[in-house]
């Protein structure tokens, strides 16, 4: 190629990078990602195009493929540490823990200052269940920047955990000033309201979520719960397989499920859905003493304690109470 071509190649790049940059801005994404693909064909090394390609890739919820992209970014320009500062964030959604840690480690005299790193420092700690130094994270995310709304949301969903619920509030509403319609906030009020008994004002919240995201299967998840328990069960199996459909492995909406139909009395359909809330293997309270008690309801004792007692080692509170007293 002449020189002349190459240099006008290097300008049409910049020119589709920047138009791609706009569109990002503006959340279209199917248009950045456009874009930066002719800036790419345009320039093949113009690793910031790469860079923001990646974040376009993971913006769309396409995670593995923005991660090869970063990693393209990076072989092209090592030093390019903000290509680092991504991959580590899409390596922690696709469970790559150990290069995610390698990425900030390699990066962290640049990102001193960021609250963003910390963020994702605190994140990768809660992945990997240390929650006391994920909160600590966050609080120094928060120190460099207390307006970071994810920071806030994410130790206010650690205290929730620890059932430290008014600090989570806390941290909830003051996400919420800074974003009042941020979903995770709005949908973990809704748990607590929920765990207070608060029934209107736990559906306030879900609904909150559901006029801007009709399909967010967990408040419609949430909602049906509580629709459960104020004796409107048609209407929460609705809104629980609505959720299902969207995110059909979501242990709580199965459990929930398994909750209509044990109130139905339909015991064996019941113990279909806690089966299956149970093979998914990640905590959901009740279910082991739920499941236990729908075994129990047909008279077969012997499974129920069998399941109650696995409860116990999972320290699930029903499971607990119901061994206590029909597993001596």
């Amino acid at each position: 190629m002449i020189p002349g071509c190459r240099s006008q190649d290097k300008k049409d790049a910049a020119d589709f990078f920047l138009k791609g940059n706009q569109a990002l801005n503006q959340n279209n994404y199917t248009e950045a990602l456009r874009l930066y693909d002719e800036a790419i064909a345009k320039n093949a090394e113009f690793s910031d195009a790469y860079l923001n390609k990646g974040i376009t890739l993971l913006k769309l919820g396409k995670p593995d493929e923005a991660y090869e992209i970063l990693t393209a970014a990076i072989n092209l320009d090592p030093t390019l540490a903000q290509a680092n500062l991504v991959r580590a964030e899409t390596g922690l959604y696709l469970g790559k823990l150990k290069e995610a840690r390698m990425d900030l480690q390699q990066i962290e005299k640049d990102y001193k200052d960021s609250s963003k790193y910390y963020l994702i420092k605190g994140n990768i700690l809660e992945v990997e269940g240390n929650e006391s130094s994920a909160i600590s994270e966050y609080d120094h995310a928060l120190r460099l920047n207390k307006n970071n709304v994810e920071a806030l949301v994410n130790r206010g969903a650690i205290y929730y955990r620890l059932h430290s619920y008014a600090v989570a509030k806390d941290n909830f509403n003051q996400a919420l000033r800074l974003d009042p319609s941020q979903p995770q906030a709005l949908n973990n009020l809704g748990l607590i309201a929920t765990k207070e008994k608060d029934w209107k004002t736990a559906i306030s919240y879900f609904d909150l979520v559901l006029n801007t995201k009709p399909n967010d299967p967990f408040s419609l998840n949430n909602k049906g719960y509580v629709l459960l328990q104020t004796s409107k069960p048609e209407e929460a199996k609705k809104l629980i397989e609505r959720s299902l459909s969207v995110l059909p492995k979501n242990g709580y909406a199965l459990r929930n499920l398994g909750i209509y139909y044990q109130k139905a009395g339909q015991t064996d359909k019941a113990i279909t859905e806690f089966q299956k809330a149970i093979e998914i293997a990640e905590p959901v309270e009740m279910l082991y003493g739920l499941t236990g008690q729908a075994h129990f309801d047909q008279n077969n004792r012997s499974e129920a304690c069998k399941i109650w007692r696995q409860g116990i080692i999972l320290n699930d509170s029903l499971a607990i109470e119901k061994a206590a007293e029909f597993c001596r």
